[in-house]
């Protein structure tokens, strides 16, 4: 059988035929669409909006050390507080997902809440006082809650815009005393490092005292000075050794004995020059020899004075006159031999004669006033030029020593520019961060007193009064769509499944022939009770279904009399 080809018409008397079941099938839907539409739980939401506001004093004049931008500082607040530990303590204050913690983990309970909660930023075109350039700031943002009983959502996003607050607050204070903390840290450093260089610094100066660079100068004076002075020394020494050269020669020429004998003496130097003669030609036995000892002891006892001035002298003479007697004679010749024999004579007599206690006595304690004084000069400058001495070479060490400082000054300037270099960017550094202390400081006060950018709550969150879903006007009204095409549809299959042969048309096509008449369908009374019968169950189970819904929405959402007050309300609202 050829496939039915169906027009519009048979659409239509397959609708109408079939116009019960369609309503049947049509009303039960919608009525379920209504009863799921109320009985979907309402979600509430309350909302809180918070304002940033700028810092007080001008930025001029006090710079926060806060530096983040708003929406980065909303997006780390927003991390700290979403924490789990912090939402897990929001659920079970507020005894959030009641039903939900019988079959679910904690985790997804912290994921629920995550979802449930809202943070939209708002945002306005400002100029960037910076640049002059127009840009977009976050000026606000708002906090919002869902959740299924009204008075619960609003303390939750109450609850959820204080740790915002008190985040913010706790945040910015703790970041400007962490940068006071660390500008002052590092100034403890600095100061540290700083008296470590000035010991370094005190101790160079101590070992290099004379090799600085800034005595180098001074010390190319100095030196100057004691060259000077050692020149003018070696001047002084020359002279004092020239008049101490001169003294002594004269000092040599004096006799220190008692000047009021002269005679005395000169005839005790006749008479030992007379006795060293007859000494070296006769011997100790000969009336001569007796004679001229007698006579020296006696004038000896009376001058008290002994010389041998004139022995040295016959001594000289008689070796004078040996040398010219060489010249002459051989070793061997008489008046060679007299003459040696009478020199080992006088030389044995001037050894015993130095060594007489009277020369020795008047060495020491002489009696001439004129050699006394002159004794006293020749003391004194030798006295001066030992001083001189000793003064000269002190000058010539200071000179020596002032030398090697000189020739160690660069390596000590070199070390020197090292250490001041390193304790004046020590010192600059110091006084940079002691200039950031303070204004650390004075930004850590500023945000303690929340004089800085700050979060303020403009509008709290408020008591939501209707749900923000389900959306029942749009779940009721696209439940009757799907009603209404369900039905349609229905009536279309059962149409095509059923193989009846509508219309001549159709017969037509079946056939190939029209039929000669069309015979109209009358019902009996047996379908017409059968369709009454039909009405009255679709009547019945209409009202069943909305007495079912009724009881649903006053046992499970609300009571129906807060309904009826709630619709007046809306009535009296829209009306006035």
């Amino acid at each position: 059988m050829e496939e039915q080809e169906k027009s519009l018409k048979d659409y239509l008397v397959a609708i109408r035929k079939r116009k019960s079941t369609i309503i049947t099938i049509a009303t039960v839907i919608f009525l379920l669409t209504i009863v799921i539409a109320f009985l979907i739980p309402p979600k509430y939401k309350s909302t809180a909006t918070i304002l940033i506001e700028q810092q007080e004093i001008p930025t001029d004049l006090v710079q926060s050390t806060v530096t983040s931008f708003a929406d980065q500082q909303i997006q780390t607040i927003q991390a700290r507080v979403m924490t789990r530990t912090n939402l897990l303590k929001i659920i079970d204050k507020f005894n959030l997902y009641k039903s939900e913690r019988e079959f679910e983990t904690t985790e997804e309970l912290v994921k629920n809440m995550q979802d449930d909660i809202g943070l939209n930023v708002i945002n306005a075109d400002v100029v960037d006082p910076r640049t002059g350039r127009p840009t977009t700031a976050t000026i606000a943002f708002s906090l919002s809650f869902e959740g299924e009983y009204p008075g619960q959502v609003q303390r939750v996003a109450s609850e959820l815009s204080s740790l915002y607050l008190s985040e913010n607050l706790s945040s910015r204070s703790h970041k400007a005393a962490d940068t006071a903390k660390f500008f002052k840290q590092e100034s403890d450093r600095l100061n540290k490092k700083i008296n470590q260089l000035e010991s370094r610094l005190a101790l160079f100066k101590q070992k290099n005292a004379n090799s600085l660079p800034e005595l180098q100068s001074l010390n190319l004076q100095i030196l100057q000075k004691l060259e000077t002075d050692v020149s003018t020394q070696n001047t002084t020494l020359n002279s004092l050794q020239d008049r101490h050269f001169y003294l002594t020669g004269q000092l040599a020429q004096m006799d220190p004995g008692n000047p009021a004998l002269p005679d005395a003496a000169a005839q005790l130097k006749s008479l030992e020059a007379q006795y060293a003669t007859v000494r070296s030609q006769y011997s100790s036995h000969h009336p001569d020899v007796i004679r001229l000892k007698n006579a020296i002891d006696a004038l000896k006892s009376q001058t008290g004075n002994y010389s041998s001035t004139g022995i040295v002298d016959e001594l000289s003479q008689l070796r004078a006159e040996l040398a010219e007697k060489l010249k002459r004679y051989t070793p061997d010749h008489p008046d060679v031999i007299a003459l040696k024999a009478k020199i080992k004579s006088l030389t044995q007599a001037l050894a015993a004669s130095k060594n007489k206690p009277e020369d020795k006595f008047y060495k020491n304690n002489p009696q001439n006033p004129a050699y006394i004084t002159l004794q006293a000069q020749l003391d004194a400058v030798g006295s001066q030029i030992k001083a001189v001495t000793r003064q000269r070479a002190h000058l010539k060490q200071k000179i020596t020593d002032l030398e090697k400082d000189l020739y160690k000054a660069p390596q000590v300037e070199r070390g020197y520019l090292v250490l001041k270099r390193d304790y004046d960017d020590a010192v600059q550094r110091y006084q940079q961060t002691q200039a950031k202390l303070m204004q650390a400081d004075v930004a850590k006060q500023l945000e303690s007193e929340s004089k800085g950018e700050r979060f303020s709550l403009i509008d709290p969150a408020a008591l939501p009064e209707k749900p923000i879903s389900p959306n029942k006007p749009a779940i009721i009204f696209l439940g009757f769509i799907l009603a209404t095409g369900c039905g349609i549809g229905f009536a279309f299959v059962s149409d095509a499944i059923s193989g009846t042969v509508r219309g001549a048309q159709s017969l037509k096509n079946l056939v190939g022939v029209l039929p000669l008449a069309v015979i109209p369908y009358e019902m009996n009374l047996a379908d017409i009770t059968k369709r009454k019968r039909i009405r009255k169950r679709v009547v019945i189970l209409f009202i069943l279904v909305i007495v079912v819904a009724l009881l649903v929405i006053n046992f499970f959402i609300t009571p129906l009399d807060v309904l009826w007050f709630r619709l007046l309300r809306k009535i009296d609202f829209l009306t006035s």
